[in-house]
């Protein structure tokens, strides 16, 4: 059961993970090819109707490799900076194919999209005050909050009252008012309710609320329903994955109903995230300790939340794999084991109190689905390097996608004194 996903998945390809450890060091992002690509698949499939679009939210990750093989799977993709944009530019996405979702920016990151002709959301009447005073009979989004939302922890849900996120569904008039003034197009609508939800009534009762927002504009282009697509995080526990083919067939129907009552030829969007890129990653890092404290078993790792952040922010679980250094007797017992990194704070884990095989010093740990906000979140705090980034190819071969930070790297961003 230990190496039930990367097992049946062959996520390793023709290699194996001390192989991979000794070549690229330690921690290290492994991402598997099939399996981002398979994801992109489904969610570029997950709708059928004619003119929808997934857009990838590339803050889930975005190394510039994936965003490659994403782009090249038929997928859109959100911003939500100008480096993002930037970096899905070079990644060989068009500027029509993206679309910037912003929070409290600058006119100027505003204008650095609008200046590459790249779609525009704001997110509070101000921010559309804004950008209608600098760009005037331009084209712009809305973000709307539709009044709920959810999510598997309160810092993931982006919609309901206490959120910072989008407009209120009572701004109606007021958004009216200041689109006339500056004479600006509204050209779309989008939401998003949260994060990680594993079945699809909530989202489906969003859309309906987004919709009949939606029939209060004319005029609209698209309609971007928003995301929050969960994957199974407890597959050892077996829990399963969100059943997409008849939630995406139910939104269909509601979305043919509302097009052909409104706008035939509106597009309508979704915007996956997480869904695409986590099962596709691996972290994997080395135990260097072991103790006992207080009656807790700690297995020491180089793992620490400079490394993958989410267990620590959001008191997220992630399934543990334990790759052995040698060959152990299997009768041993298995063990309650919390598993901590090397930073300097009492809150630094990645796993509490999980009943695992027994683990030595030396051992390789892999942290399942640890492709989405893993790298993407990752710092230098304590001053440690952010770790290499590898891809199995689809052949099992494996290459290097980002090279691990130097030593020399730490010093980079400071000026020279002359």
């Amino acid at each position: 059961m230990d190496h039930y996903f990367t097992k049946q998945t062959n996520f390793y390809g023709n290699t194996h993970p001390h192989e991979l450890i000794e070549q690229y060091g330690s921690p290290l992002y492994v991402y598997n090819e099939s399996i981002l690509r398979q994801r992109c698949k489904e969610m570029a499939n997950f709708i059928p109707y004619p003119n929808y679009i997934a857009n990838y939210s590339t803050k889930a990750n975005a190394n510039l490799e994936l965003l490659k093989i994403i782009r090249e799977e038929g997928l859109h993709a959100d911003a939500m900076s100008p480096g993002e944009i930037y970096v899905l530019l070079a990644a060989g996405f068009k500027p029509e194919e993206i679309f910037y979702i912003c929070n409290n920016v600058s006119i100027e990151e505003m204008m650095y999209a609008v200046n590459l002709g790249i779609t525009v959301s704001v997110d509070s009447l101000s921010q559309l005050e804004t950008f209608g005073q600098h760009n005037p009979g331009g084209n712009v989004a809305v973000r709307i909050n539709p009044g709920f939302g959810i999510g598997h922890h309160e810092n993931v849900v982006t919609g309901g009252k206490k959120t910072k996120f989008g407009i209120n569904d009572d701004c109606i008039e007021e958004i009216k008012s200041i689109l006339k003034k500056y004479k600006l197009n509204l050209v779309g609508i989008n939401q998003h309710i949260g994060s990680l939800f594993m079945e699809g009534e909530p989202y489906i009762q969003s859309v309906r609320t987004l919709l009949d927002i939606a029939s209060k504009f004319e005029g609209l282009r698209f309609i971007d329903m928003g995301g929050g697509f969960g994957i199974p995080y407890k597959k050892q526990n077996d829990e399963k994955p969100l059943e997409l083919e008849s939630f995406g067939q139910q939104l269909a129907e509601i979305l043919h109903d509302w097009s052909a009552r409104y706008n035939p030829d509106i597009q309508f969007m979704s915007e996956p995230g997480r869904y695409v890129v986590a099962e596709c990653g691996v972290l994997l890092g080395t135990v260097h300790a072991k103790k006992e404290n207080g009656g807790i078993q700690y297995i020491g790792t180089d793992l620490g939340f400079n490394v993958l952040v989410r267990p620590v922010m959001y008191d997220a679980w992630h399934d543990i794999e334990i790759y052995p250094s040698n060959s152990k007797n299997e009768n041993l017992d298995w063990e309650t084991v919390t598993i901590v990194g090397n930073i300097c704070e009492s809150g630094d884990f990645i796993a509490y109190q999980r009943l695992l095989p027994p683990i030595s010093i030396g051992d390789v740990i892999g942290v399942m689905d640890a492709g989405a906000y893993g790298y993407s979140m990752a710092s230098n705090y304590n001053n440690r390097l952010r770790p290499a980034e590898v891809l199995i190819q689809e052949d099992g071969s494996h290459r290097l996608i980002r090279y691990r930070d130097t030593l020399e790297d730490l010093l980079r961003p400071f000026p020279s004194k002359k």
